[in-house]
């Protein structure tokens, strides 16, 4: 070898031997307010710059629980701003979100924020939404590679949707029906695994 791959070769090896003392780098999590509700969730968090890192987590419910339709899939990714380094602390994030769903059958809601959730008791709503929305977020370490993250977001999100009478018949009332949610678009208590 030259002297100049033995050079290189040498910094290519002490940049790996570095790695595990720099900062942390990704992180992989699950929302335990999701998982409860059986929707399943991953997600994946990766540094991108000493303050900020990107976040993109997903839920999927595809099966009926306990008799009540709550078939959904949804992915929102996020760019955050950690205010102290990150993975610790304090962030304000900017997120958007888009899925598929087909819920119905579903009583004791409520209407909120001018949707009308009561409607789902005795109706079955199908389509797909887009929105965004902003967040805060805190997270405490609990060990070495373990953190427990809570977040919460609000925002605005567009669904277009089919709606049936019942939560097993295929005539419809509405189709193509467009609502426009301003509200809540993230509530997350994260178990989070750090590389």
């Amino acid at each position: 070898m030259n002297k100049l791959t033995k050079i290189l070769a040498a910094s290519a090896l002490s940049g790996i031997w570095a790695i595990p003392a720099q900062a942390q780098e990704l992180g992989i999590k699950t929302n335990l307010l999701y998982d409860a509700t059986a929707s399943p969730s991953l997600g994946f968090e990766v540094g991108v710059a000493s303050k900020w890192t990107i976040d993109v987590s997903g839920s999927l419910n595809g099966w009926d629980v306990g008799g009540h339709k709550w078939k959904h899939w949804e992915v929102q990714p996020e760019a955050r701003y950690w205010f102290c380094e990150r993975f610790q602390g304090n962030f304000l994030a900017v997120h958007a979100i888009g899925g598929q769903f087909n819920i119905g059958n579903i009583g004791g809601l409520k209407d909120f924020l001018g949707t009308e959730f009561s409607r789902l008791k005795d109706h079955r709503v199908q389509g797909w939404g887009v929105g965004a929305g902003i967040a805060y977020g805190h997270t405490w370490a609990l060990a070495k590679h373990w953190n427990i993250e809570a977040e919460i977001g609000f925002g605005w999100i567009y669904t277009r949707f089919d709606e049936y009478p019942c939560s097993v018949c295929g005539n419809k009332e509405k189709e193509n029906a467009v609502h426009n949610y301003v509200g809540p678009t993230k509530a997350a208590l994260n178990l989070v695994y750090i590389f």
